[in-house]
């Protein structure tokens, strides 16, 4: 027999398959189903912030697939994508008007108020698409849009009277931050202000220190 043929049982080592690198529709896929699974109250704001940067930053498939292990599939969450309305009218007068915690954005809405303080809060919302068009006609009192990382707002097609605008920008995180909601406000607002502002930050207090003991007395 040839010398050529290997002992029965040896085989050549096989190359490890290369990692797969992650595509911008594979990072949109999975902060999809991060921010339903949030809304789904699976997550807590915290939780989502921390996966979301990760998702954004991620190089490989298998660190998109680590973020999403223990939660369902997007196909599982269909109901509430099902949700998001095409338009989301709001005709409201003399009493406060507050979009908070995960609620689900809609593609566009309609905001007719009369003295109302309004408040649409974006840190936990759940967002499906690219752009949020905002139809106002407000009178009196105040719209506060509270974003987060990623969210911008334009108030450019806003016409104002008796009015002003206040802009304070998200604290600049060190990295880029991909565009995930645009909000286009469109129309009029008299008499108050929009103030767009990040979500204000929490400070833990310190714990107390031991008490100081009295000075001995001479």
């Amino acid at each position: 027999m040839s010398g050529d043929i290997s002992p029965a049982g040896e085989h050549p080592t096989p190359r490890p398959a290369p990692e797969l690198r992650a595509s911008h529709a594979d990072r949109d896929r999975t902060v999809d189903t991060l921010r339903i699974a949030a809304g789904d109250g699976r997550l807590t704001s915290d939780e989502l912030d921390e996966r979301l940067e990760a998702a954004l930053s991620a190089r490989t498939v298998s660190e998109l697939t680590a973020l999403t292990l223990d939660l369902p599939p997007v196909s599982s969450a269909g109901a509430t994508v099902a949700q998001v309305k095409d338009v989301l009218r709001i005709d409201q007068r003399f009493s406060a008007v507050r979009r908070v915690g995960p609620w689900v954005v809609p593609r566009r809405m309609e905001l007719t108020t009369e003295w109302c303080e309004v408040t649409l809060d974006f840190t936990q919302a759940v967002i499906t698409q690219d752009t949020l068009r905002i139809d106002l006609t407000m009178r009196g009192k105040n719209l506060t849009i509270i974003t987060r990382p990623g969210i911008v707002v334009d108030t450019d097609a806003l016409t104002l009277e008796f009015s002003r605008i206040r802009v304070r920008r998200t604290p600049d995180p060190g990295v880029p931050v991909p565009v995930t909601l645009r909000v286009e406000l469109v129309g009029m607002k008299s008499f108050g202000r929009v103030l767009v502002r990040p979500a204000r930050r929490t400070f833990r207090r310190s714990p107390p220190g031991p008490a100081s003991l009295p000075p001995v007395g001479g």
